[in-house]
């Protein structure tokens, strides 16, 4: 079961432990606002829609963080740019406990959205250009899967911290990522198949011009559209599950305790973490394109009966699949969009095409929260349902690409 990670060269295992470290501490991150938002809604005298907004300008800005990143991950290094996201949402994330009004954490938000968004982008690049084709899969999802255990580990922070210190403290705690860099600044190299692309002649034309070149330019808006419609779903859903479970019936919500939360919270987390794991090992054995759209429909089906109750039991039975599908095909993006493009533009590619997705997807916070305002979460989850719907049918217009070594450059590029 472990023999792939053995096979992996020293300096392929660790890109791998920083990147994952980097998008666990990301997700950590970024939970926080979702655990901390109906205090903070309180206390800052912001209503429902106005928080909707609120993550939805972190999305919005994680797009441009995304294909910054990507563009100065394919020019000035892979570990670099994952230095520089993880500082820059660090940092941000607690400045969000010294916000004192809307406007304030409105600024912060952007700037963690920013990290967010430039960590996934040099992450997956280098996981993807240090690992070889047949573990590629399984290297990504468990990259992917740290994503959970970071979601897990916010919601033991807040449930520890928030008693003692509030929403403030909760934020705060979010700089000690921030330390990470340290780490990765001394043991962590540039992929060998990056630092060689470096030795040829630079790249004259636009890069992000260069990913819808005709070469590319239908498996772009194809992997662009699908990911807008898997991240509305993702975000719609995950950024108001806390909210949903806390406020009362009275508001459309379940009306939990916070233990009651924290069981149902970690219960999704372990769903969701298994999801990223398998989704490699499927990906790898049965194809990309196989295992994505099973995963896809599947998510659609299990959101739309979670969205059917209210019944803790249920909830807490249903949970689990929701998260496994719902986020474990997320495991596979990195994988396809690095077997598509060729080295000079994978990271502009990736950013791209991954972030900006969320464009889309920002829209999907403010969304969900005004339905759920007027018409109760059960109507407003249900959209969330149909995007899942929709991203299936992109693979219409994706390559299978299992098996298939990166490229370092083609005619089309220079």
């Amino acid at each position: 079961m472990i023999d792939w990670w053995r096979e992996a060269p020293r300096d392929a295992r660790r890109a791998l432990i920083a990147a994952a470290l980097g998008w666990m501490l990301d997700a950590f991150d970024v939970m926080l606002y979702a655990l901390v938002l109906v205090p903070l809604m309180a206390d800052l005298g912001i209503d429902k829609a106005m928080g909707g907004q609120l993550g939805s300008l972190a999305l919005l800005s994680a797009a441009g963080g995304g294909m910054l990143f990507g563009v100065v991950a394919d020019r000035y290094g892979r570990t670099r740019a994952l230095m520089g996201s993880i500082l820059l949402y660090s940092i941000f994330t607690a400045l969000c406990g010294l916000a004192q009004s809307a406007l304030q954490l409105a600024v912060f938000r952007v700037g963690l959205g920013l990290g967010m968004g430039g960590e996934w982008a040099s992450g997956a690049t280098l996981v993807s250009e240090t690992w070889p084709s047949k573990h590629r899969g399984k290297a990504l999802g468990l990259m992917q899967s740290s994503w959970a255990i970071g979601y897990a580990a916010a919601y033991l922070a807040s449930w520890l911290v928030m008693p003692v210190w509030g929403w403030r403290g909760v934020f705060l705690i979010g700089v000690l990522p921030a330390l990470f860099t340290l780490w990765v600044r001394r043991y962590v190299k540039e992929p060998e198949i990056w630092s060689a692309s470096r030795q040829r002649p630079t790249i004259r034309r636009s890069r992000v011009r260069l990913i819808f070149a005709r070469a590319w330019r239908t498996q772009t808006l194809a992997l662009t559209f699908m990911n807008a419609c898997t991240m509305f779903a993702w975000w719609g859903f995950n950024l108001w599950i806390p909210a949903y479970l806390m406020l009362p019936r009275a508001e459309s919500g379940v009306g939990l305790d916070p233990n009651a939360v924290l069981r149902l919270g970690l219960v999704m987390q372990a769903g969701m973490w298994f999801g990223y794991v398998t989704f490699g090992f499927f990906a790898d054995a049965l194809g990309r394109r196989r295992t994505y759209v099973g995963y896809l429909l599947a998510a659609a089906l299990f959101m739309f009966l979670y969205t059917t109750t209210d019944a803790p039991l249920l909830l807490l039975v249903l949970g689990p699949f929701v998260a496994f599908f719902g986020t474990g095909h997320f495991s596979g993006f990195g994988a396809v969009s690095a077997e598509i493009y060729p080295t000079d533009i994978r990271g502009t590619a990736q950013g791209f095409t991954y972030n900006i997705g969320r464009v889309a997807s920002a829209l999907a916070p403010t969304l969900v929260g005004s339905l759920a305002q007027t018409r109760g979460f059960g109507v407003a989850f249900l959209l969330a349902a149909g995007a899942f719907g929709l991203a299936a049918i992109s693979w219409v217009w994706i390559p299978e690409t299992q098996g298939k070594e990166l490229e370092m450059t083609t005619d089309v590029v220079r």
